[in-house]
């Protein structure tokens, strides 16, 4: 088995060569003494870690340092980077876990401390590639019905699907615009008895209102004036199969009386026709509207609502749905490369920071819109928050915000939380976050937190 790739970037040799010689039996060791090296040698080799003196340059500016670590994290948002500094180093290598650094590490170097993070962030890296390799396999096998997450939310959502599939009780589905709730439909019925039998989707709010009832029950010939030939409606064609009414809260209210009979009947009667014929298909419908306060409003006939739910699945919104975001937004960067003829193409770091702290009004449909124009925008490798157009301070949840801003209230959040949940056992709390001890004090520092709060 091959070792592991670690690259150690440091602008003293002698350094580089101790790491090397020290570090040997357990990584395969690739050197780098200044930064144009550093990117050859990262290109070439894709190492899985890499440690990165912050001090390249004469000037000790540490401007170096941190291009080299965009750079790295651009190439790789899967790498860990451990920033090596001195102790008057330690705000900028604060600001070096700002810009993607897995953690820091002040000199002197103490080999037997250095493997210890060094091994932790490899398992990290280990453990989040091999999820994601793991998340696209179970999409590929249709395990999730073709619904990319893995949140609880998503979770429970799928777990009702399997139990709900095979039986044929009407089913509603509630969430916003986006969520992918044709997605859900279409998943029940792949699931169901009826998956060789026809699907049958209905924009109620597309359909202009007067050709509506037409276009749902059909008509004969010489119905009305334009009725030049006999018409089959979307109920009729969807006999054995699945109805599915999408946004069914729009559908005008002189029609809800009729689509009423036919769900108490399983009858209809075309327009200028005098036969009833009888349907046997399952019903779901959809709607981004609480059909609850659309029928105290008296826009929706409480008796059709009653008809539909038999079991409501509520679907969460994207901002909801925790990391998810970047798993639908890789498989969709993967799915339209694809499909567009396009070499292979990955998310910037920034790209995915920038994507987590934005709030996703669209959801899903707006996240799948964005990965197209950035393909299309897109000159180089790596799509970047600008292609995405949700680059700096565009977060919807408060647009005044900057992507640090967003950061470090989501950092402080995460640490708070820790130090609650661990009721202060700093030990705990760096295992958890998967940091080092002393970059659990120097955020806590940073944010003002201190072990003596009562958590």
């Amino acid at each position: 088995m091959s070792k592991p790739k670690l690259l150690v970037v440091d602008d003293e040799e002698y350094i580089c060569k101790q790491m090397q010689w020290g570090l040997n039996n357990e990584y395969e060791v690739i050197i780098a003494c200044e930064s144009k090296d550093a990117i050859t040698k990262f290109s070439e080799h894709k190492p899985d870690i890499v440690t990165l003196d912050l001090n390249l340059s004469p000037a000790d500016d540490h401007e170096q340092g941190f291009k080299v670590l965009e750079e790295i994290v651009l190439g790789d948002p899967y790498v860990k980077v451990v920033m090596i500094t001195g102790n008057d180093g330690k705000k900028s290598a604060m600001h070096s876990l700002q810009l993607g650094a897995y953690d820091y590490y002040v000199k002197p170097i103490d080999l037997n401390e250095l493997k210890v993070i060094l091994k932790r962030a490899l398992y990290i890296r280990m453990v989040e590639v091999e999820n994601k390799q793991l998340q696209f396999k179970s999409i590929e096998e249709g395990e999730s019905f073709g619904i990319l997450g893995n949140c609880r939310k998503i979770k429970e959502v799928i777990n009702v699907i399997s139990r709900i599939a095979k039986t044929d009780i009407a089913v509603f589905i509630h969430g916003e615009s986006g969520t992918g709730k044709e997605l859900v439909a279409r998943a029940i019925q792949g699931q169901s008895k009826r998956l060789n039998e026809a699907f049958i989707p209905i924009d109620s709010g597309a359909i202009p209102e007067t050709l509506l009832e037409s276009e749902l029950f059909g008509h004969e010939k010489g119905a009305f004036t334009d009725a030049h030939m006999q018409k089959i409606g979307k109920v009729e064609l969807a006999h054995k199969g699945t109805l599915f009414f999408d946004e069914i809260a729009e559908l005008p209210i002189n029609l809800q009386a009729k689509l009423l009979r036919f769900l108490q009947e399983r009858k209809i009667q075309r327009l200028g026709g005098n036969e009833f014929i009888p349907i046997d298909v399952r019903v779901i419908a959809a709607s981004n509207k609480n059909l609850e306060q659309e029928i105290r409003r008296g826009n929706f006939r409480e008796d059709i609502y009653y008809r539909l739910n038999g079991i409501t699945i509520k679907l969460p919104p994207l901002r909801e749905r925790e990391d998810d975001v970047i798993l639908i937004a890789d498989f969709l960067l993967e799915k339209f490369c694809k499909e567009m003829g396009l070499g292979i193409k990955q998310l910037s770091s920034q790209s995915i920071r920038a994507i987590k702290g934005y709030g996703w009004p669209g959801n899903v449909r707006e996240l799948e819109n964005r990965i197209k124009s950035a393909l299309a925008l897109s000159t180089g490798k790596y799509i970047m928050p600008g292609d995405l157009g949700i680059g700096h301070g565009r977060s919807s949840r408060e647009e005044k915000s900057t992507l640090k801003d967003v950061r470090e209230r989501m950092e402080r959040e995460m640490l708070l939380n820790n130090l609650k949940k661990y009721k202060g056992n700093l030990s705990k709390v760096s295992k958890s976050l998967g940091v080092a001890r002393s970059t659990v004090y120097d955020l806590m520092e940073k944010y003002g937190l201190d072990c003596n709060i009562e958590y």
